[in-house]
Order: C-alpha cells, then sequence, then structure tokens
C-alpha cells in the first residue's frame, strides 16, 4: 500500500518515528481535508516519552505510522528534529490544540463522541462543552473503567453515532491503543486519546501555564503532582544520546 497523500500536512522522521509539521494557520482545512476522505484518521499528540516508547513498543509505533496526524507537543522533539534535519515543527499544548480542534468542528456544526473517566467527570465535561461550544454537536457519551463485556455494545453506539471526532480519556483499557486496535469497528471520522483532558475540562485537574509550556518546563509541573516522574531525566539522557548518535553516523 502507497504512502497516503495529505495535503497541509508535511511529515518528517526523528529516531524513525514519524512527525508532522502543521502550522496553526494550515490546521482548519487540514481537519476538513480529513473528514472530506471519509475513512478513519487517528491524531495523535506525541511527547518526547511516547516517542521513545514507540521505538522499542512496535504495536506502539505502528499506531503512530497509521495514525493521519501526529502532533508534537514537547520542546525536546522539537529541537531534536531542528538539530538533525533543520526542520522546523509546530508545538502544540495538548489543551489548546483540542480547543482549536473543537472550535474548527463547532465552524462546521459537526459532532463528537465523548468516552472515557468516571460519570460525575464526564457530565460536567458534557455541560462545559456545550456551553463553550454551542453548535458542536455531542451524540454520545459513556464512562471510562467498563467491562469487557460492554465493549462490543459500546463501538457499535459510536459506529452507529458517527462522530466526527471521537475523544477518548481516561478509564479505557490499553489507552490510546484502544482506538487502534478498533479501529476497523469505530467507523469514520477523526479519533483523539488524550489521558486528562476530560479532567480539565471538568475544572478537576489544572494544566501548565502556558508561559511555563512555552519554557518547555511543563515536566516540572508533572513532578510536582508526581515526583517519581523525575526519574525520566535518565531517559531524556538517552535521548540525547540518540541525537548525536544519529546526528554523527547521518541516520
Amino acid at each position: 500500500m502507497g504512502v497516503e497523500i495529505i495535503p497541509n500536512r508535511d511529515r518528517v522522521k526523528l529516531l524513525n518515528i514519524p512527525v508532522d509539521i502543521v502550522n496553526h494557520e494550515q490546521l482548519g482545512q487540514l481537519v476538513y481535508d480529513l473528514l472530506a476522505m471519509e475513512k478513519e484518521h487517528n491524531i495523535v499528540l506525541l511527547s518526547l516519552w511516547d516517542l521513545l516508547k514507540a521505538r522499542r513498543n512496535s504495536e506502539y509505533k505502528n499506531y503512530l505510522l497509521r495514525a493521519s496526524l501526529v502532533i508534537p507537543i514537547s520542546k525536546s522533539i522539537v529541537s531534536g528534529l531542528r538539530f538533525l534535519s533543520g526542520k522546523k515543527a509546530v508545538r502544540y499544548m495538548p489543551f489548546d490544540f483540542v480547543v482549536s480542534l473543537l472550535s474548527i468542528l463547532e465552524k462546521r456544526e459537526f459532532s463528537t463522541y465523548l468516552l472515557g473517566s468516571k460519570k460525575r467527570v464526564l457530565m460536567k465535561t458534557e455541560k462545559n462543552l456545550r456551553q463553550t461550544f454551542p453548535r458542536l454537536r455531542i451524540v454520545g457519551r459513556y464512562t471510562g473503567f467498563f467491562k469487557r463485556h460492554e465493549e462490543a455494545t459500546l463501538v457499535e453506539a459510536i459506529r452507529k453515532a458517527s462522530p466526527s471526532l471521537l475523544l477518548v480519556g481516561r478509564g479505557v483499557r490499553g489507552k490510546e491503543q484502544w482506538i487502534t486496535r478498533n479501529s476497523n469497528i469505530l467507523g469514520n471520522g477523526l479519533r483523539l486519546w488524550c489521558s486528562d483532558l476530560f479532567d480539565v475540562f471538568a475544572e478537576k485537574k489544572k494544566y501548565p501555564s502556558r508561559a511555563t509550556f512555552e519554557k518547555g518546563l511543563e515536566w516540572v509541573f508533572y513532578c510536582f503532582h508526581n515526583p517519581l516522574k523525575i526519574f525520566r531525566v535518565f531517559q531524556y539522557i538517552y535521548y540525547i544520546l540518540l541525537l548525536v548518535i544519529y546526528k554523527l553516523f547521518n541516520k
């Protein structure tokens, strides 16, 4: 099967992992172009840790290779790409990207389906989304942490609702790989996984400030909430070494 050509998307490789360069002004038309194709399109918000995970996990790497959009959210990815190839990628703040995506869909009264989190959080998320995006059609919702025997019914409900965008959050078995494992039976449209998205929309969880994000210091914010993440510094050192090796040997 040949490589799919998607307008307004410049796909490059970083350490053999796909990364897409999409400017802010291109995003709206790109979303409409994807929906016009009438097929499934997975969107990935790629962190540095996700990139390193893909190098050792073939299933996750395949998920990225098949995704229609792989959007970098880590400053380390952007700087690494510039170091190896001179390419200048556009980095998105996860919450801002989702808000932009929902705004784009609302303009043409497209639809979304909400999957994940606990009932109270999901209900608050739906309420806030309806207030913020009144012309966005929410065609269904289903809480996370569901039983295995419920999964077939859930997938069928999503397929019948045929949302323009399926938003998937915490509480789904397999996390983002749940999407690719069910990709062929979920129907057409965009799919996006973002772990704490609903908690943020429901105002149950804060996210790093824009100033912190722009400086690439969001990891400090997350370390305050989970001190064990400080050990990711060793993964970061490993990443720097990989960049140097690839640079020296022109891989």
